[in-house]
């Protein structure tokens, strides 16, 4: 009895030769299918088009696959497991054979087919359908498009099952193919200097576009410069070439009642044309029409527009119907490249000492330093620089030949830097106690300043 029950639990006879040739095909069945899906994850669909155009053999076959590459490479994970697993079933069942149920033979197996799996299966396959990725997607795309039709819905249902019994809220497309974002390859280009670090911002800007609105690249109200309707063009030119800026929003009532848009060259062909009272218009009859964006509009769907209408401003509105601010092309780029200058800005002093006594300081200086030089009180409660206390003084925008007192300091605004030609520099002076410079209670203005019809004009301006 004993010698039947030993011969009956003994394994004897099994071919083990051809389960190993079996084995053997199976691991070199799931290296051609990783080789695949590493091909197919490295495909670019714009590519696969482009071939297709091209005429390549196998292209339009390969962009069709391109272009649903998630739910086929779920597929070939699913073909590739099975042939893996199925190999290292076979291959434990002839370690059982020769070596018998126990420790040894799991032991073997695990090893054996560990080390061929990562080399044949991991390692080489996959570097081969990196390296010939569009080589290797055109001679297997027509198998894995058909293998995709008959097999892919046993991969969805599997896939279904695996969401099922997981927590959380799975993945309708499986968790399997996953596609790195294009950030992350950037970040990854940079560290091993394929990108330089501007040029990494630069992309990480263009990406930003999409998440950002109008309201946050627009010029706001309180530094835009206009002009009224009634206005004439000559002093409309005085206000251009003071300003610095080429366009400039036309205002009716208030500066909420934007009624156009004043460009400096329909001005200066109307100016120059020879007709001596053209300078007498009104500059609502030169004005083109306005465009009004919400403060809400994404700022890349705002860039195809204005370039597609030829416009390089727009204003923006706020929720309550008024002008929030204007943007231009140039705001948009500046998100992308950084701020815009050009060959007449200049590095500056924070401070410098003229010869008359006066002080020159850049207008990003703070109020606190400005009045640690002279030593006086200066109001610092809802400013922080000097460009923001002259503003305030005068109530608008300051441009080049401003002039406001504060606090027994004569502040006068010099040039302009930046696209946005904003006040670069401010020209400080102690009022001398002569009494004869009439000022005007609450803004800090000379009455003759307040005077002069061409300074009268400024306005708090559109950026062009």
């Amino acid at each position: 009895m004993p010698t039947l029950i030993s011969a009956a639990g003994a394994p004897a006879g099994l071919p083990d030769l051809q389960l190993l040739v079996f084995a053997a095909g199976l691991v070199v069945l799931a290296g051609l299918i990783a080789m695949t899906e590493a091909a197919l994850a490295a495909v670019s669909p714009a590519r696969a088009a482009e071939l297709a155009r091209d005429g390549a053999r196998g292209a339009r076959t390969l962009q069709a696959v391109a272009g649903d590459v998630v739910r086929h490479l779920n597929l070939l994970l699913l073909l590739r497991l099975l042939a893996e697993l199925t190999a290292t079933t076979l291959v434990a069942l002839v370690a059982v054979d020769t070596f018998g149920a126990g420790w040894r033979a799991a032991l073997i197996t695990a090893g054996a087919m560990t080390v061929i799996s990562f080399v044949v299966v991991g390692v080489g396959p996959r570097t081969i359908g990196r390296q010939h990725a569009y080589a290797v997607g055109r001679a297997v795309a027509p198998l894995v498009r058909w293998l995709g039709r008959a097999l892919n819905p046993l991969a969805s249902l599997l896939i279904l099952i695996g969401n099922a019994v997981t927590p959380g809220r799975g993945f309708r497309e499986g968790p399997f193919a996953t596609q790195v974002e294009l950030r992350e390859l950037v970040d990854l280009a940079e560290q091993r200097g394929v990108v330089e670090h501007g040029e990494r911002q630069m992309i990480h800007s263009v990406f930003a576009l999409g998440d950002t609105i109008a309201r946050e690249v627009m010029v706001p109200r309180t530094e835009m410069v206009w002009i009224e309707e009634s206005k004439t063009l000559s002093q409309a030119l005085t206000l251009f070439l003071r300003s610095g800026f080429s366009r400039i929003p036309v205002i009716g009532e208030s500066v909420d009642d934007v009624l156009g848009v004043l460009y400096l060259k329909d001005l200066i062909r109307r100016t120059r044309g020879g007709d001596p009272a053209a300078a007498l218009l009104p500059v609502a009859e030169l004005m083109r029409p306005a465009t009004f964006v919400p403060e809400s509009k994404p700022v890349d769907d705002l860039l195809s527009e204005m370039q597609a209408a030829r416009n390089h401003l727009v204003i923006v509105v706020d929720e309550y119907g008024g002008t929030g601010g204007l943007v231009t092309i140039e705001d948009i780029l500046e998100e992308i490249v950084g701020e815009i200058t050009d060959e007449y800005d200049v590095e500056r002093p924070p401070v410098e000492r003229l010869e008359d006594g006066s002080v020159r300081v850049t207008a990003r200086l703070p109020v606190e330093t400005l009045g640690e030089l002279f030593d006086v009180e200066l109001p610092a409660d809802e400013v922080e620089t000097v460009g923001g206390l002259l503003a305030q003084a005068l109530g608008r925008v300051p441009i080049p030949g401003a002039e406001a007192d504060v606090a027994k300091l004569r502040l006068h605004a010099e040039g302009t830097t930046g696209r946005r030609n904003r006040i670069d520099t401010v020209l400080v002076s102690r009022i001398e106690p002569t009494g004869h410079a009439d000022t005007t209670p609450g803004r800090g203005e000379p009455a003759d300043y307040r005077g002069n019809q061409n300074r009268s004009e400024e306005r708090q301006s559109a950026d062009a």
